[in-house]
């Protein structure tokens, strides 16, 4: 039953539960065919057999297939993640990395792959500077200097041989159909488009594939990607070592190295140093998940090299002590944006790549410590950014001293998959290539985009007098706040997965659904579409427009609180198990378009 937060959507027109009945996939087009319509995005659907939610419908409906035809989460998540790489190619794909969080349904266990992009083994700590200087954020990024070694195919033989039950091949067929055939082109992918355009006109490769005779794609036609559909053969006929080693990897050597300038351009575009031997040497990493108790569930996530099981962690045990099903929204959101703040000010001091920095992660996610940073909230005034990070590993109670370091830029594009099995198997999968288009650069021949990831490492240490954990270093895997998540009841079963892209505003993205979900009594969809802020540490937390225009705002400025409007926060998807044994799918309703919700077999709620 709702609770007094469903006021929270009376400033957004959404479509709730109402859409329950659900969305299965259509059947699958013969090879060759025509190409369909796209199917009708449906934000929430309800059924048995499985259940899958990601930004895009055709992806949605990759995953559902896998699915019907036996497969497992794992095998649907790759599925579903090679299939955004065709029609969401500016947010995710084999350039890119991602990190994967699993539950297996016969042992009742949470398991991690960290498949975060690594730099080059030549790169050191002034990797982004030049004559001491940190270069300009754009030309770390549209370069093959900002370019990591790429995750995400790795992450997918890693997981299939962990946990998968379908050859790498099989998975990639309706991905490298979709390529094949086309998509149809929605206003988000035109939107995107326009948004690089420039870029991608200073690179042939990426002019030529996005920009097809020179234009912008019209919102209706069909976007093909033949040299994807070449690439994902050869993966799936030679598996995934074929990018690591081989014919492929020299090209995207090369493209690093020497990025392919059309005649003329003006832009300053560096190149990288990139080299076969750091493909050849990349590694994926198994993690320990992160763990907290709240509300008598458990909650894993992403540890370290990600920030992101950290970050809602301690947030969570922050609130842990405020009764937030009772709170006034402004209380709520008063409390939601200290926790915030508080999480972001010791995620910039302690959390790096643990390969390389002694992150203190158990004693980040003690409630002691959280007991320790939850007494400096009052009600009747805000804290100030940015905040002085605490000690985890000595707390001191309401400690306000010590030097403050602000949080450091972090891209805001990425996409989020979840899917659940007829098992009860369950994955929440966040993959990037960083920026809106990466780095901007196609591969030639091959049909996707290089990353930029190696730009959400600091630049420059934030602050001199603070230790910066997040410098570059060789093959050092830059800091990210990605945050798959996955609930879990007493008995070690799911209740909930999730997670969203957005850069650094994944964190709180991910902190305000599962609140919404659990203490404001939203169902998944409502939570998903409910109204966002974000605190990151700064001297302003950002609203999207439905609470800016809100008394809220005015409330929670009388006690202190500034603000500056974001149009759009985060899009999140998630799955949850409901008590009668149903899958419910959920997506945005309206961010990025809306997203598609799918099971395998609907059945609405009687």
């Amino acid at each position: 039953m709702r609770r007094s937060a469903a006021g929270w959507l009376s400033a957004l027109a959404v479509v709730t539960t109402a859409l329950s009945t659900g969305a299965a996939a259509p059947p699958a087009a013969p090879a060759g065919a025509p190409p369909r319509p796209a199917p009708v995005k449906t934000p929430v659907a309800t059924g048995y057999g499985g259940a899958v939610a990601s930004v895009d419908a055709d992806a949605s409906a990759a995953g559902i297939e896998v699915l019907r035809k036996g497969g497992n989460a794992v095998d649907a998540a790759v599925a579903v993640a090679a299939a955004l790489g065709v029609t969401e190619p500016y947010s995710a794909g084999i350039g890119g990395g991602g990190y994967f969080v699993h539950y297996d349904a016969r042992t009742r266990t949470v398991r991690t792959v960290d498949g975060r992009e690594t730099a080059p083994l030549s790169a050191d700590a002034g990797l982004f500077t030049e004559n001491g200087r940190p270069i300009p954020f754009e030309e770390g990024m549209t370069s093959g200097l900002g370019v990591g070694t790429p995750g995400t195919p790795a992450t997918w033989r890693t997981v299939l041989d962990a946990w998968g039950s379908k050859p790498l091949s099989t998975l990639l067929e309706p991905a490298e159909r979709l390529a094949r055939d086309g998509f149809t082109v929605d206003a988000t992918f035109r939107a995107q488009t326009a948004a690089n355009e420039a870029r991608f006109r200073d690179f042939p490769a990426s002019a030529d594939l996005f920009l097809p005779g020179g234009q912008l794609p019209v919102v209706g036609s069909v976007f093909k990607n033949p040299d994807l559909a070449r690439t994902y053969d050869t993966l799936g006929r030679h598996g995934v070592g074929a990018l690591y080693r081989g014919p492929l990897a020299r090209d995207i050597v090369n493209t690093v190295r020497t990025p392919p300038v059309r005649e003329g351009a003006t832009r300053k575009v560096r190149p990288g140093d990139l080299t076969e031997r750091d493909l050849a040497a990349y590694r994926t990493e198994f993690r320990e998940p992160t763990r907290i108790g709240y509300r008598g569930l458990d909650v894993y996530g992403m540890a370290p090299s990600s920030s992101g099981g950290t970050g809602v962690g301690e947030a969570l045990n922050i609130l842990e002590g405020t009764d937030l099903s009772g709170a006034s929204q402004a209380r709520y959101l008063h409390r939601f944006i200290e926790a915030s703040r508080i999480a972001f000010a010791d995620r910039g001091r302690w959390v790096g790549d643990p390969a390389f920095e002694r992150v203190p992660t158990k004693e980040l996610l003690s409630q002691r410590y959280a007991d320790s940073r939850a007494c400096l909230i009052r009600d009747d005034a805000a804290l100030t950014s940015p905040l002085a990070p605490g000690d985890p590993r000595d707390p001191v109670p309401c400690a306000t001293g010590g030097p403050a370091a602000p949080t450091t830029y972090e891209g805001e594009n990425t996409t989020h998959l979840t899917v659940a099995d007829k098992w009860g198997n369950v994955v929440a999968y966040t993959l990037t290539i960083e920026s809106t288009g990466g780095s901007g650069i196609t591969v030639p021949g091959r049909g996707f985009l290089l990353n930029n990831e190696l730009t959400d490492f600091s630049f420059a240490p934030a602050s001199p007098a603070v230790h910066d954990p997040n410098l570059p270093g060789p093959g050092k895997r830059p800091r990210s706040s990605i945050s798959p998540t996955i609930v879990l009841d007493r008995h070690d079963r799911p209740v909930l997965a999730l997670g969203s892209p957005g850069g650094a505003t994944i964190i709180t993205t991910v902190l305000q659904t599962l609140t919404g979900v659990v203490d404001r009594g939203l169902p998944l969809v409502d939570a998903i579409a409910a109204p966002r802020a974000s605190q990151r540490n700064q001297a302003t937390t950002e609203l999207e427009p439905a609470l800016w225009n809100s008394p809220l705002k005015t409330e929670l400025e009388r006690i202190g609180h500034a603000f500056r409007q974001n149009p759009e926060i985060g899009a999140a998807t998630g799955v949850q198990r409901l008590p009668d044994g149903r899958w419910l799918a959920a997506a945005e309703t309206v961010r990025r378009g809306g997203g598609s919700a799918m099971v395998v077999r609907p059945a609405p709620g009687r």
